[in-house]
């Protein structure tokens, strides 16, 4: 009823639950909103922008299950969720702690948020997601940053990104709607995300899908400046297409990437920052299929200029699982990445006229004084592939690429140490959400 009374308000035309908003009206209400904006975090030195030429890498976000080589397929624990977001902050090439990195199915439906944004904060100083289960949850979250920023400084600045999803096609839920006015109304940026299966929850071909997600994501956006014009908001695309014998989803297709880099376009279009891509893949494990559909993923969001990458790294089953393994896995590619994104360096030193001069005809450049300057930092060093001898690859186990990423996991939270926190502003938090949970019985909705 909220939502419904803004747009009448607004002058569009209501009819039971269904909104016709006049043509150019969402347009013109999203001039007010910013290009780019800065998301602060906890240590300022991990803040970032969204927006402009900027590419954020966040991880998986929202699998009930997790998966790891040694214990399987199993639900996830908040032990689980603390793990993600310490691996999150332990890698320098993800820049975003990201939201539900895996549903802590052992805690209370109403209350396991307290416990998922607290992680967040306690175990990270990088910028984070809240919840959008409930509009009061998503209250909730806000007050948790309250403590920790001040309350001033949420009402004028972005310290958090939360993802709202419409129900394709043309719906906007009364859980989503909730929390899309509560943070909006504190000034802070809302995903509008349209959630599409080409082919079941739009049409099959891709421009028709497009339009439809144009809609849906034009009005989405458009009710966060009826509540509070000039607050942050992404123009988000979660768009992929179904099996045609199955109607299974399919991911890593040639129509998602034509997809994605549309919708990209349309998002410049509007002057409004892009969320899409990420790893994404329907594999059970981290296999072959992982990989190639996850970098079929990944690099169209690098080249069609995403900037918000959700689910860039961990993703399994289609979004049903978090793989640990497949979290380092994926990782290692966003350094590719990144590498590709710095692009080439044209400086006098890397142009190596004195290396070409030096060496001559003939000869080779391993021992010239050139790449001894240069070689530590050359090339990048993948964390996970082995291109050593198969007599060495032997020696050390034979062991192949989701083995490694085993290790090299259990190694990281190994050598965990937490980021530092004010204890006053710590043992707020603790209280808070103490009080929160007294407050009511525990409930599985």
């Amino acid at each position: 009823p909220e939502t419904l009374r803004l747009w009448r308000d607004a002058g569009a035309h209501v009819d039971g639950q269904r909104v016709h908003i006049p043509r150019r009206m969402a347009w013109s209400l999203l001039r007010t909103a910013p290009r780019e904006f800065v998301q602060h975090a906890r240590n300022p030195e991990r803040s970032v922008t969204i927006g402009g030429d900027n590419a954020v890498f966040a991880p998986v976000y929202g699998p009930p299950f997790v998966r790891d080589l040694d214990g399987g397929r199993r639900y996830g624990t908040i032990e689980d969720f603390r793990n993600f977001v310490k691996l999150a902050y332990l890698t320098p090439i993800l820049h975003h702690s990201g939201g539900t990195v895996c549903e802590p199915v052992d805690l209370a439906v109403n209350k396991r948020h307290l416990d998922m944004v607290y992680s967040h904060i306690r175990y990270s100083d990088k910028p984070f997601m809240g919840s959008v289960t409930a509009g009061e949850r998503a209250a909730d979250s806000i007050r948790m940053t309250e403590i920790v920023f001040g309350k001033e400084f949420v009402d004028q600045n972005t310290v958090m990104v939360n993802l709202i999803n419409s129900n394709a096609p043309l719906t906007f839920d009364g859980t989503m709607l909730a929390s899309l006015r509560t943070y909006a109304a504190a000034n802070q940026a809302c995903i509008v995300s349209p959630f599409i299966l080409s082919g079941a929850m739009s049409p099959v071909t891709m421009a028709g899908t497009l339009a439809q997600l144009l809609a849906e994501a034009m009005a989405g956006m458009a009710l966060t400046q009826l509540v509070r014009p000039g607050a942050p908001v992404v123009f988000g695309a979660f768009v992929s297409s179904i099996s045609m014998q199955s109607g299974a989803p399919t991911f890593g297709s040639p129509e998602s990437t034509l997809m994605l880099s549309a919708a990209a376009q349309l998002a410049r279009r509007l002057g409004v920052p892009f969320r899409s891509g990420g790893s994404l893949t329907a594999s059970k494990i981290p296999d072959a299929q992982a990989a190639s559909e996850s970098a079929n993923t990944l690099l169209p969001t690098l080249l069609s200029g995403v900037n918000f990458a959700l689910h860039s790294a961990g993703w399994l089953e289609g979004g049903l699982c978090s793989s640990y393994e497949k979290f380092v896995m994926d990782t290692d590619q966003l350094g590719m990445m990144q590498v590709i994104a710095q692009g080439i360096d044209l400086s006098e030193a890397a142009q190596a006229m004195d290396a070409i001069k030096e060496v001559g005809p003939g000869a080779h450049h391993l021992g010239s004084a050139h790449t001894q300057l240069y070689f530590e930092s050359a090339f990048y060093r993948s964390t996970i592939s082995d291109n050593n001898s198969v007599e060495q690859w032997q020696a050390e186990g034979s062991l192949d690429a989701a083995q490694r990423a085993n290790k090299l996991w259990k190694e990281m939270l190994a050598s965990y140490e937490e980021p530092g926190i004010d204890p006053a502003i710590d043992e707020e938090l603790q209280a808070f959400v103490a009080e929160r949970k007294a407050s009511m019985p525990d409930s599985n909705v």
